[in-house]
């Protein structure tokens, strides 16, 4: 049986020609010191509080290791993997044996702890995330990591650098109290970057809309979860605010990714070939904003 990973970004798969693929760079093989065969440390997997809807918690013994996962099952005709911010789930239809199940996975073993693993990392560095919130601590703006200054003392927020081209260890300089709770300071931090966002991303929108000929008829910034923008079939934008975190490069390609939506509302051929015109590197900031998940920022 065919089986399906779900890794497209924004629900479409790019032409060939584009830089990158979905699959990830086979495994190194373990390291060999003195003869011995160095084995890799086990990815933590842990079952969730709470399962969705129709779904069980099924364990599937691999060479590497134990793998656990959420069981899924629809009308889809073939088994599909997708990794997610909780795991490993599997859809199948209901008439896959599980020992049918259980050698896909097992199959398909060196794909996901490799992308455990990066899923784990990530969620390790963002549980350390509020530690940032606080004077001296930094994060991540238009691509450069800017630092916190907590100053009772100023009248007003202070940015030390160019806004729209931020160099590592400028400084934002926030009027707080020293003792200041960290939800407090990221409350205000997150405030300025939305402040920021909306002048840089409607003067995008402009330049693409431009490029492309299309008339926008309105446009929002947001905070989904789940996305890094949209297109209404109406010709209205949504852009999440977080977008503010990556380099100016990668705001673009989200943005040519949107506007190309106002001519072709799908993803096939003509689509990307309209990307692909709008900004003709959009490849490489694909592949940068790939890894990351709008929930779980701010993290580059």
């Amino acid at each position: 049986m065919p089986v399906n990973e779900q890794l497209t970004l924004f629900g479409g798969a790019a032409p060939s020609s584009a830089p990158g693929g979905n699959e990830p760079p086979p495994p190194r093989a373990p390291a060999r010191r003195g003869g011995a065969v160095k084995t890799p440390p086990a990815v933590p997997i842990t079952r969730p509080a709470s399962l969705p809807p129709g779904g069980r918690w099924l364990e599937i013994d691999t060479p590497g290791q134990t793998i656990g996962f959420v069981m899924r099952t629809s009308r889809r005709k073939t088994i599909g993997l997708t990794i997610n911010d909780g795991g490993l789930m599997v859809t199948a239809p209901a008439w896959v044996p599980r020992k049918q199940v259980a050698e896909v996975v097992q199959a398909k073993a060196p794909w996901i702890l490799n992308k455990l693993a990066a899923l784990h990392q990530r969620q390790r560095h963002l549980a350390t995330a509020d530690a940032s919130w606080r004077d001296g601590g930094s994060f991540p703006y238009l691509g450069a990591y800017v630092r916190l200054a907590i100053r009772p003392a100023i009248g007003s927020v202070h940015f030390s650098g160019a806004a729209r081209k931020p160099e590592e260890g400028d400084v934002l300089a926030l009027p707080l109290q020293a003792d200041c709770a960290a939800d407090r300071v990221r409350e205000r931090v997150y405030a300025w970057l939305q402040q920021q966002a909306v002048p840089l991303f409607e003067e995008r929108l402009a330049h693409f809309c431009g490029l492309a000929g299309a008339a926008l008829k309105g446009w929002r910034l947001a905070s989904p979860s789940g996305r890094w923008g949209s297109c209404s079939s109406d010709g209205r934008i949504m852009l999440n605010w977080r977008l503010i975190h990556f380099a100016p490069d990668v705001v673009d390609y989200v943005v040519a990714h949107e506007v190309a939506h106002l001519r072709h509302m799908n993803h096939g051929p003509d689509f990307w070939r309209e990307v692909e015109r709008l900004h003709p590197d959009f490849g490489r900031a694909r592949q940068a904003l790939k890894p990351h998940h709008p929930g779980s920022l701010p993290l580059l």
